[in-house]
């Protein structure tokens, strides 16, 4: 849908986008699967109705709602037990792997497409804000996760294996995070809403995900201007490349904090 459609029946279509947005809060956080499923259940048939003049509305909320319901199939909380450290891995593939697929070979297109560079090279503010990524986490995340309490919601780590576990899953999950919330859940909202609503939209879906891996207490206040500003990166960029850049970078500060929390003195490079 582009944004010259009227307001309307932009309106209508927020119905069922909504819906299926909001089940991530049964779906994640607070694990009401049965919940969240009715609500993903209703979504699609009112978009299904409202696609009637096949502008692809109920297309893109299928895929959408196809991958969220592979992520709850299992707990994403945070787990580097060898059995579970494999199961996230393969299941959080599976959730990009599917609509991307479906998308392609099943519906025909191209909506979901994995550009790794867009603009390049990058601009002088874009390596700045790289910086700031950097230092805010410095700055902020000790004192959220060790203020908090949240960092008991990751496992302790002591054993170097361990630490290794701990430091490819949190680049894991935060590489995935890009490319199913960002590069697919945002993208595919996008081409029915203006940036701003698929943002909001994609955002729901983003925090509700990052409060049961553990951003808890009041981490909102950090994911959800996160996950808003990666959708609009990623709107502004067309590059995979910058924007998992920011996550990792900021996720690296992430791993460091967990490791300092649980092995007090290990790490003394944080005010905190």
């Amino acid at each position: 849908m582009s944004d010259g459609v009227t307001s309307a029946r932009l309106s209508w279509a927020l119905v069922p986008a909504v819906l299926l947005s909001g089940s991530a809060l049964f779906l994640f956080p607070l694990r009401m699967q049965l919940v969240g499923y009715a609500i993903v259940a209703l979504a699609l048939p009112i978009a299904w109705y409202l696609d009637r003049r096949g502008n692809g509305l109920f297309r893109d909320l299928l895929l959408v709602a196809v991958g969220m319901v592979i992520v709850s199939t299992i707990s994403v909380r945070a787990d580097i037990r060898w059995a579970n450290f494999f199961l996230i891995g393969v299941v959080l593939a599976a959730a990009v792997a599917a609509p991307y697929l479906l998308s392609r070979f099943v519906f025909k297109d191209q909506v979901i497409r994995f550009k790794w560079r867009g603009a390049w090279p990058w601009s002088k503010p874009q390596w700045a804000y790289l910086v700031v990524v950097l230092m805010l986490g410095w700055l902020i995340l000790p004192y959220y996760f060790i203020s908090s309490g949240v960092y008991l919601n990751w496992p302790a780590v002591t054993a170097p294996d361990e630490i290794g576990r701990l430091f490819v899953g949190v680049n894991y999950v935060g590489a995935w995070d890009e490319l199913f919330f960002v590069v697919s859940v945002f993208v595919l909202f996008r081409r029915q809403f203006p940036v701003w609503q698929a943002n909001i939209l994609q955002a729901v879906v983003f925090v509700s995900f990052l409060w049961e891996l553990g951003y808890q207490a009041w981490g909102p206040v950090l994911t959800v201007p996160f996950a808003l500003i990666q959708g609009w990166l990623y709107s502004a960029t067309k590059s995979i490349a910058y924007v998992l850049t920011v996550h990792l970078l900021f996720d690296a500060v992430v791993f460091l904090v967990i490791v300092h929390a649980r092995n007090p003195g290990a790490l003394p490079i944080f005010l905190l």
